[in-house]
């Protein structure tokens, strides 16, 4: 199995921004952790902070991968053209958010990119994604 978790804006930023809301590790450091947790699959990352190179890694492997972590930070509540991205892609997208958005600001409400996603999972902090990973099995 190969899983691909991309990261959007200000997510190179952990354990750095906003600790009392993303907490104080760093997510290279937590990565390897998923690694070591989910040995048996492949397990790469991407991040950037640029809303085209997102599309454009989700366009790279969204036709062979097993499936897609992404957590795009706050292009989830104004990139249609990602969401867009995930529909026309064939490789399963689980949404994952660190914090709980329906907790923060309203514009943090919408995600363009629920509607197409396999699923949503919110405010677990960094086990968002190895409850996200797990969704795979």
């Amino acid at each position: 199995m190969k899983i691909l978790i991309i990261n959007g804006p200000n997510l190179n930023l952990l354990g750095k921004r906003e600790p009392e809301i993303y907490g104080n590790q760093n997510f290279e450091s937590y990565f390897r952790t998923l690694q070591s947790k989910f040995s048996g699959v492949v397990l790469e990352y991407y991040q950037s902070n640029i809303e085209g190179e997102l599309i454009d890694k989700l366009q790279e492997v969204g036709f062979s991968y097993d499936g897609i972590v992404l957590n795009a930070g706050a292009y989830t509540h104004t990139s249609v053209g990602i969401g867009d991205c995930i529909k026309a892609i064939q490789t399963p997208v689980v949404e994952v958010h660190i914090s709980n958005t329906f907790s923060r600001e309203s514009f943090r409400h919408q995600s363009y990119i629920s509607p197409q996603a396999k699923g949503v999972i919110i405010g677990f902090g960094l086990q968002s994604y190895d409850l996200a990973i797990q969704s795979f099995f």
